[in-house]
This record gives structure tokens, sequence and C-alpha cells, in this order.
């Protein structure tokens, strides 16, 4: 299950770095926020699905940093990109054929 979920949950984490990049660079539109808020909230289903929960915790945090932008206007960039960074590595770290106690059921 993992391996087909896998490409679908790396295209929302780069999203998310988008996101962050945009954020630094004070850059960030409107539609890119909106987008980043839906990537966040799908991931953090769809990890806590894969029982990763520090990555649930992680793209919870992030939706509600891309929540409206005075919750955006409080996150830093570097901040962003640092939980998005760490999301992108847990995922990558997972092995493709490892499956959770949940989606064995």
């Amino acid at each position: 299950m993992w391996a087909r979920h896998r490409s679908q949950i790396l295209e929302r984490v780069a999203i998310l770095e988008g996101a962050a990049s945009a954020v630094t660079a004070k850059t960030l539109t409107e539609a890119k926020r909106e987008a980043a808020q839906a990537a966040a909230h799908k991931l953090a289903g769809t990890l806590g699905m894969f029982n990763l929960n520090r990555g649930t915790d992680l793209a919870r945090e992030l939706e509600l940093a891309y929540s409206s932008e005075s919750a955006l206007a409080t996150a830093s960039g570097t901040n962003l990109a640092s939980q998005t960074s760490e999301l992108r590595i847990m995922i990558e770290s997972r092995h493709a054929g490892t499956e959770s106690p949940a989606s064995s059921s």
C-alpha cells in the first residue's frame, strides 16, 4: 500500500517545499498558500494511515501555518523549510515494501 501512495505523498511534499521557498522569497501567492494548506492537510491524514506520527504532527503544523495569511505572518520560511525537509527525509527513508500494522488489517 505504501508504494502505491508514495509518489503522491512526495508530490505533496514538493508543493510544501515550493511554498516554503516562496515564503522565504516573499513571493507566496494566495493560490500557492491554499495549495500548501491542502497538501499539508492531505499529508496529515495519509501519513497517519502509515503510523508516521511525527510526519502527521509536522503536516498538521504546516497546515496550521498555511491556514491564513495572518497565521503565515508568524512563520519563518526557514522554519517551514526545515519542517518540510524533515517530512521528506522521513518519507524517503521509509522502505517501500514496509506495511504498517494499520494497513494489514
